[in-house]
């Protein structure tokens, strides 16, 4: 039971839990992005060579929003906090067949309303990706409408795990369709299609496997192997003078057990 369920005001405290759930997603996705800067950049390099602008107001913000989050932790009721107990390998692979059936199912539903890559698309990404795979890639945006969540989110956070949020996330890769939350980016796009190329190489089953494992053990979703490398090749994307093959490099993480 949340304590607001006894409170005189359950309306302004939901309004409240609505908001505050906004305000971590947004955490998160700042939490990612941070990420991506401690994987390309050290401490002393962002230091040299960062607009001195920006960091300085960014370490103000991280700052502040450190304080006033340790300080309501400080008032928050002390209670016996009971950790989950680690997920039995029957419930790992329950975990497994959910999510692929999840793939699978959205693509049947997305795959006859989403369209091709355009001509100029492809022209920016042949690079980057085979023909063979490009020429199968559908795409839909959304227009800021979301995918829906899976229906065993239920089941999972019965067990007392809590899955992760998929609503904020840019886009989202089922097997050779990509569907996208907001607008259509490159960005989104290259990092969408970083995944379809893996679950190519891996095959579906093995993409879950590695992708359930793995946040299970790191508890956040761009933590995962799989999305880290992702973002990492989405960045790399963005410096116009590199030109590198995501197959390539997808095969080498395989062959390196880096997933």
């Amino acid at each position: 039971m949340y304590p607001y369920e006894d409170s005189e005001y359950p309306g302004c405290a939901l309004e409240l839990n609505t908001e505050l759930q906004q305000a971590q997603l947004e955490l998160l996705s700042a939490h990612c992005a941070t990420h991506q800067l401690r994987l390309h950049y050290s401490s002393d390099d962002l230091a040299r060579f960062g607009r001195r602008d920006v960091l300085r107001k960014s370490a103000q913000a991280a700052s502040e929003l450190s304080e006033f989050y340790a300080a309501i932790e400080k008032r928050i009721p002390q209670g016996r906090v009971v950790e989950p107990a680690p997920p039995s390998p029957e419930q790992i692979e329950q975990a497994v067949q959910w999510l692929v059936e999840y793939l699978e199912e959205q693509r049947a539903k997305y795959l006859p309303v989403a369209e091709p890559l355009s001509r100029q698309r492809k022209a920016m990404l042949w690079p980057y990706f085979s023909p063979e795979l490009l020429e199968a890639i559908r795409v839909i945006d959304l227009r800021g409408a979301r995918v829906e969540l899976p229906s065993f989110y239920g089941d999972v956070r019965a067990l007392g795990f809590e899955p992760p949020e998929i609503t904020h996330m840019d886009s989202l890769t089922f097997i050779d369709v990509v569907v996208f939350n907001q607008q259509l980016s490159e960005r989104a796009l290259f990092h969408a299609l970083v995944h379809s190329v893996q679950i190519r190489i891996l095959g579906v089953n093995r993409y879950a496997e590695l992708w359930v494992q793995s946040f299970i053990r790191t508890k956040a979703h761009f933590t995962v192997p799989l999305e880290v490398h992702a973002f990492s090749l989405a960045s790399k994307f963005l410096r116009p003078a590199e030109r590198f093959s995501v197959e390539d490099y997808v095969l080498r993480w395989v062959t390196d057990g880096r997933y």
